[in-house]
């Protein structure tokens, strides 16, 4: 896709479709174009509160001679309101009905909306990028899609910020592209396949390890859980050398299909469970974006990737299960196998080298149920490292909110039989509880897990996203590697 920002005029750029954004009042990039197409876009006072709504598109079919076939009037949000959230919704409203239209959107820089000219031009991007973006690639008949985002009108110096807000965006949607596709093509071994071509231009080494390396390196959480599976488990390690005095390590959950085990989940709940590696899919294309953009960071990323399955060898309640730290785990309950892999895949970060940590799973329903589709929940052993965390999911639109962490919910994983057990037996508490069981393999180093079940899948189209997968944590890992 081609991006460009110019100080041309946007209504004398050559496209399909010049989009003007509406904050609730009449500007002079909207005066300058109601001119040039005889007085048809003027609102009225009347009609300022609905067009000013994010996400609405007012088409105006444009006179014979325009530069372009059709303008549009996107609504960013009302006056007291209008963010950069509103432009993302507004840019992607528009970029799909450029898509239909032919394929080239131009977008009206306005100079009186109350954003920073960088920030402005990168949410348009962005919004545009993630908006156009079209899930349905298993469909025999593709659908239109967005070849082009030109920002007309724009000050001098702005098409690095629009190159990078491409780079991120066009990430993100790798990521979303992982977690929609089907768990008959991206197994485990699928999974490590799709990061290996994904990152095969860029400077990230990749190193898939299954089998007899496992039992190897003591990974016999992540073993376990993919022992009930035809598709057996691998870990997915990536390195990226930026530079810095410390490594960041990445870690996300690889479920690719996650049936409950013998405590098999409801029917509804199944036809979701593709989407358990979405932590997995994140941090993939976060270290893609990451190296792309040539961030001075050192980077260690890992994936432990396996299907949680019913069947004769699958692990049962009852089992007590070696992890690579050397602590035991007593399986209280099957269905809480993201944890078990994820403590492994902690433990062997710290063991190559990471200074600080971030996992990312879809790990509790008890997110979604509590957090709805907008923020992810944030678990820290460090306030300074929640903080920035927290901060950095502001800064992108990713958002996320700090939750409790306390030495005091340990208790309630203790076990008769073994180190610990994978869940409490209780009806309270799953994401701190399930944090808290996290704890225990990051060796005291700064650590932060982000729990995106509540974001990771959107039921039906909202703001910039349509329905499907969201690529949740993307730009949150972005920016915090960013602000590192």
């Amino acid at each position: 896709m081609r991006v460009e920002v110019t100080g041309r005029l946007p209504e004398t750029i050559e496209g399909d479709l010049l989009a003007l954004p509406f904050p609730g009042r009449a500007t002079e990039a909207l005066r300058r174009a109601d001119r040039a197409l005889a007085g048809r876009l003027e609102p009225d006072a009347a009609d300022a509160a609905r067009r000013a709504r994010a996400g609405s598109l007012e088409l105006v079919r444009a006179p014979a001679g325009a530069a372009c076939s059709w303008t549009a009037i996107a609504g960013a949000g009302q006056p007291d309101e209008l963010d950069l959230d509103g432009i993302r919704t507004a840019a992607a409203t528009a970029a799909r009905a450029a898509a239909t239209a032919g394929g080239d959107l131009v977008w009206a820089f306005d100079a009186e909306l109350p954003v920073e000219p960088e920030l402005q031009v990168q949410a348009v991007v962005e919004g545009a990028v993630l908006g156009a973006h079209v899930a349905a690639r298993w469909k025999a008949d593709p659908e239109p899609s967005l070849a082009s985002v030109t920002v007309g009108g724009a000050p001098d110096g702005l098409q690095a910020a629009a190159d990078r807000a491409w780079v991120i965006a066009a990430w993100t949607n790798r990521a979303r592209e992982l977690v929609d596709a089907p768990p008959n093509e991206l197994t485990p071994h699928g999974l490590a396949a799709s990061a290996t071509r994904l990152l095969a231009a860029l400077p990230v080494e990749v190193e898939v390890r299954s089998g007899a390396a496992l039992e190897e390196l003591g990974l016999h959480a992540l073993e376990a859980v993919g022992q009930g599976s035809a598709n057996p488990p691998c870990l997915i390690v990536l390195r990226y050398h930026g530079g810095g005095s410390e490594t960041l390590g990445l870690v996300g959950k690889g479920i690719t299909y996650d049936s409950g085990g013998l405590f098999l989940k409801p029917q509804g709940d199944l036809v979701r469970q593709k989407a358990d590696m979405g932590g997995g899919g994140a941090v993939i294309a976060a270290t893609g974006a990451i190296a792309e953009l040539g961030l001075p960071v050192e980077l260690l990323t890992l994936v432990p990737a396996a299907e949680n399955m019913i069947g004769g060898g699958a692990y049962r309640p009852g089992d007590i299960v070696p992890t690579a730290a050397g602590l035991n785990v007593e399986i209280t309950n099957p269905d809480a196998e993201g944890r078990l892999v994820m403590a492994d895949a902690l433990w062997y970060a710290r063991r190559l080298g990471a200074d600080r940590l971030i996992d990312i799973a879809t790990l509790t329903g008890a997110m979604r149920a509590g957090m709805g589709d907008v923020f992810a929940g944030v678990f820290a052993n460090d306030d300074g490292w929640r903080d920035a965390i927290v901060a950095a999911g502001t800064a992108s639109g990713d958002y996320a909110w700090p939750w409790p962490m306390h030495r005091r919910y340990r208790r309630l994983l203790d076990s008769t039989l073994a180190d610990l057990r994978n869940t409490a037996g209780r009806s309270f508490g799953y994401p701190v509880i399930a944090a808290t069981f996290l704890e225990r393999f990051v060796e005291g180093v700064p650590w932060a897990h982000v729990d995106i079940h509540s974001t990771a899948v959107v039921d039906e189209a909202r703001d910039y996203f349509q329905a499907g997968a969201t690529g949740a944590g993307v730009r949150l890992l972005i920016e915090t590697a960013r602000a590192l």
